[in-house]
């Protein structure tokens, strides 16, 4: 399989299917593949969670935006991105400089579903609930659209089955 010619960048609310979807599309295209939030807990030592508690939020995006210039350097490659990726306009600047943003979707319940039973979801501890991950969704859904290069829903599909529409929607433009 050819390489990438650039970065795919898979971005979306927590529990939408950017880490999964990414494991398969990488193997599905014979890529590596990466992920905001790992890169972050192994550069740090420590979990999410633990980051936001000792060190808040801020400390958090700041590195999260460091980690979009050490992508930058990689071959191109997968990139599942953290939930809040898009929240500074600096992130999304650095991923349209070197790839595609593709934003997967899905509503509150979906979303509900596939993080319930999490404990390492630090922006919903004490409101693991349809209503507050809905309001969350609602203010972040702007940035999302104005970041993304396209929208794919994952609402009843698999990993396998989101990796692949996004392989026929982009394998003709994606690779070298």
């Amino acid at each position: 399989m050819a390489g990438l010619k650039e970065h795919i960048f898979l971005i979306g609310f927590m529990g939408a299917g950017k880490s999964s979807t990414s494991r398969v599309l990488s193997h599905m295209l014979g890529v590596k593949e990466v992920d905001t939030d790992a890169m972050v807990v192994e550069k740090e030592g420590c979990q999410i969670s633990e980051i936001f508690e000792k060190k808040g939020e801020e400390y958090f995006r700041n590195l999260e935006t460091g980690i979009l210039d050490d992508i930058k350097g990689m071959e191109p490659c997968i990139v599942s991105c953290g939930g809040g990726m898009v929240l500074r306009e600096e992130n999304v600047l650095k991923m349209k400089e070197t790839g595609k943003v593709i934003l997967l979707s899905a509503t509150p319940e979906t979303i509900y579903i596939h993080v319930k039973d999490s404990l390492s979801r630090p922006l919903l501890n004490g409101n693991m609930n349809i209503p507050y991950i809905k309001k969350l969704m609602d203010e972040r859904i702007p940035k999302y659209l104005a970041a993304a290069d396209t929208v794919i829903v994952t609402d009843g599909l698999n990993p396998k089955e989101v990796a692949a529409k996004i392989a026929d929607t982009y394998l003709k433009n994606i690779t070298k």
